[in-house]
């Protein structure tokens, strides 16, 4: 059977599992006797630590069902009992990280057999040993099942009575700032996906400004130096710009001027077309007959 790009997309089942397969193998877990011991650890932590002004990721509350299939990889988190390289909200605001889930029954067993995989098989690739792995699986014993089920079971209970201890020593402020943070982060996210949407979507890029036209031509006319930085360059171009006649820098604003009309039109015409195609999230509001209503700011307190 061939592998198309529709099958590997993130989507897709099979593909979040050659995803969550990639992360795991990349971050390499620590063995799952340390579970406890690593927990008990990042509450030490937590109750040693003086400066406590800020907030902690809290986890949601865990289900045990549905944890003995393959297809719970496509909720795993790969977080639990590995340091990421990217950095959780805990460790940006230099808090102790919260505790971490157990692995799931499957991701025990795909730990414990992709070592003997690779070694019967270097040459393998990522999606190869998924494939492995997932028939060892629908094939492995009963009894082996069992026992991955129970430890994780165990462990599971255990990160639950930890996780309530580490969540009774939060705040309702630091709850609050949680909050704010993650919709930050939420956020930020959006935008981003915006972004790439728009730009999927062909809109008409905005045309560039006097200035930065002039810049533009600085860069040949007059190029950065190897003993220079960006910013001193940049700050060089600023004076050079304002020390410009208002005859000199007609000539880029002339340009710019030209651009932004058929900038104005181009982008009236593509609005138009994705009212029609029902792409209304991508349009200004303001210039849609109905507009959403924009969402409440929020006013972080003065400290």
């Amino acid at each position: 059977m061939l592998l198309t790009a529709p099958l590997l997309s993130k989507s897709t089942f099979f593909g979040s599992l050659v995803k969550k397969c990639r992360q795991v193998i990349k971050n390499q877990p620590s063995k799952s006797s340390n579970i406890n011991d690593r927990q008990t650890n990042n509450i030490n932590d937590l109750q040693s630590s003086n400066s406590f002004t800020a907030t902690h990721s809290v986890t949601a509350p865990i289900s045990i069902s549905s944890t003995d299939r393959p297809a719970a990889i496509a909720n795993f988190s790969v977080s639990t009992n590995v340091t990421t390289s990217a950095r959780t909200l805990e460790e940006k605001l230099g808090l102790p990280p919260r505790p971490k889930k157990p692995l799931t029954p499957y991701f025990r067993y795909m730990q414990e057999q992709r070592p003997k995989i690779l070694a019967e098989n270097p040459k393998f690739s990522t999606i190869d040993i998924v494939r492995v792995l997932s028939k060892r699986w629908s094939n492995a014993d009963a009894a082996l099942k069992k026992r991955l089920q129970d430890d994780y079971k165990r462990e599971q209970q255990e990160f639950v009575e930890i996780r309530a201890k580490y969540e009774a020593k939060m705040t309702d402020e630091q709850r609050a700032e949680l909050k704010q943070l993650k919709q930050d982060v939420q956020d930020a996210k959006d935008r981003r996906m915006m972004r790439k949407r728009i730009k999927e979507l062909g809109r008409p890029k905005k045309p560039a400004s006097a200035f930065l036209r002039f810049l533009i031509q600085e860069r040949t006319n007059s190029p950065q130096t190897p003993k220079q930085t960006y910013r001193e360059w940049h700050q060089k171009c600023t004076e050079k710009w304002s020390r410009l006649s208002d005859k000199e820098k007609e000539v880029y604003l002339i340009e710019s001027r030209k651009d932004m009309e058929v900038y104005k039109k181009e982008i009236a015409l593509w609005e138009e077309k994705m009212v029609r195609l029902g792409n209304i999230d991508v349009v200004r509001h303001g210039n849609l007959i109905d507009p959403p209503e924009p969402k409440p700011k929020v006013i972080k307190p003065i400290a």
